[in-house]
């Protein structure tokens, strides 16, 4: 048996173990909402939005349990377990369910698909009710804050008004910190992930590089484009580019160093082709089969476009903010680097806001969260569980009868 062959099985193998483990919930499944009207920060108004939605777990009777869980650049509302159709697990498996970090025995999940996105929620490739055709590039620019706006909706019609947590990972913990910023009074406790409060220069420029290798591919048709004649191999690119900023030097050594995946072919143009080659390969192939290329224009486009102060100062942007904070970074995240982490607590510091910050040390990049992480997963469960053990004791005290002192 070759090299190449063993690596092939031993990666087989691999893949059935992570499949047996991301088993704990079952089949799970999504659900989809209509819901009513919404303006963007653009002025656009939709008379009605979709969303695609999953829930978790059970609400309590007190509706104090409640864990909002944001996605980033291409999930989706499969949160966890697996999916009915295609049986892959959900994108953060590793961290939700019974006795994970995010335990659904103890609290009710809530993920959303984003505004914009291409897994059952409203974007650019939805029908435009007033055309009867996909929305294409006349989808209104969409914004990190309207995509919490329409959270908002979705949480209004689950009747839940206030929620336990709100966490994330990248975009994840932008749409986070917009919950704690913007609606103080429907959180507890806030969760970013390696994250920030706007992106950088070099942030913007990787992200540019990938819009790009889509509006320069043939088939965009300045993204009027059908579905036989997509856009694909620049989405594909755009993808690879963007996998290689998850990980890290040390991943991807370890991973791959300078293996050949295979013996050159004939129609081989070099002869050499390496496995690293191979596997961003095999990402933006399997990356455009499931996502929209026009999503990846917009989404990308609200990233860059974020900022959290909006141009206000410090003081006028956390005035309020009441939620408990866990900030976490970790050291090989060279995208979203653990710097940036460390100016949002010092900004939620000199607001006087509570506050706890772990700059991990796991060497797999940004990627670090998604994956098999006992660290992150323990510290993770860790602030969950003493939070809600405090914010129960507390709500036991605020209803409890005062009684007279006796003489």
């Amino acid at each position: 048996m070759s090299e190449s062959e063993k690596s092939t099985m031993a990666g087989d193998l691999q893949d059935q173990k992570i499949q047996d483990y991301h088993s704990a919930l079952g089949i799970t499944h999504t659900q989809k909402i209509t819901l009513s009207g919404l303006r963007t920060q653009s002025g656009f108004e939709f008379k009605q939005i979709e969303l695609s939605y999953q829930t978790l777990g059970t609400l309590s009777p007190s509706r104090d349990n409640a864990i909002l869980i944001c996605h980033a650049l291409s999930g989706d509302a499969q949160v966890a377990g697996l999916d009915p159709h295609t049986h892959r697990p959900g994108w953060w498996d590793y961290h939700v369910g019974p006795d994970k970090a995010i335990d659904t025995d103890r609290f009710f999940i809530i993920s959303s698909n984003v505004l914009g996105g291409c897994a059952g929620s409203t974007g650019p490739a939805s029908i435009d009710p007033a055309t009867g055709k996909p929305y294409a590039t006349s989808f209104p620019p969409v914004t990190i804050r309207d995509m919490v706006a329409a959270q908002i909706r979705l949480l209004d019609h689950l009747g839940i008004s206030k929620l336990f947590a709100v966490t994330g990972g990248s975009m994840g913990g932008m749409q986070a910190l917009v919950w704690a910023v913007d609606y103080p009074e429907r959180i507890h406790a806030c969760i970013p992930i390696a994250s920030c409060m706007a992106h950088n220069a070099m942030q913007i420029a990787f992200n540019e590089v990938g819009r790009q290798a889509i509006i320069t591919d043939p088939n965009w048709k300045n993204g009027h484009y059908d579905q036989a004649h997509r856009p694909e191999h620049g989405l594909a690119v755009a993808r690879m580019v963007g996998h290689v900023t998850y990980l890290s030097e040390f991943s991807m050594q370890k991973k791959f160093g300078r293996n050949l995946q295979r013996a050159a072919k004939p129609e081989d143009l070099f002869p050499e082709f390496f496995s690293v080659e191979s596997y961003l390969q095999h990402q933006g192939e399997s990356f455009v089969k499931r996502f929209d290329p026009n999503s990846y224009l917009y989404i990308t486009k609200a990233l860059d476009r974020f900022d959290l102060l909006e141009n206000r100062p410090m003081s006028e942007a956390f005035r309020g903010v009441s939620a408990r904070f866990l900030v976490i970074s970790f050291e090989s995240d060279w995208l979203y680097s653990p710097a940036q982490s460390r100016e949002l607590v010092r900004a939620l510091k000199r607001s006087n806001n509570a506050v706890t910050y772990l700059n991990l040390e796991t060497p797999y990049g940004h990627d670090s969260f998604l994956i098999h992480n006992p660290e992150f997963s323990h510290a993770l469960k860790s602030f969950l569980t003493s939070e809600y053990r405090n914010l129960r004791s507390a709500l036991k005290k605020a209803t409890q009868p005062i009684r007279a002192n006796s003489k």
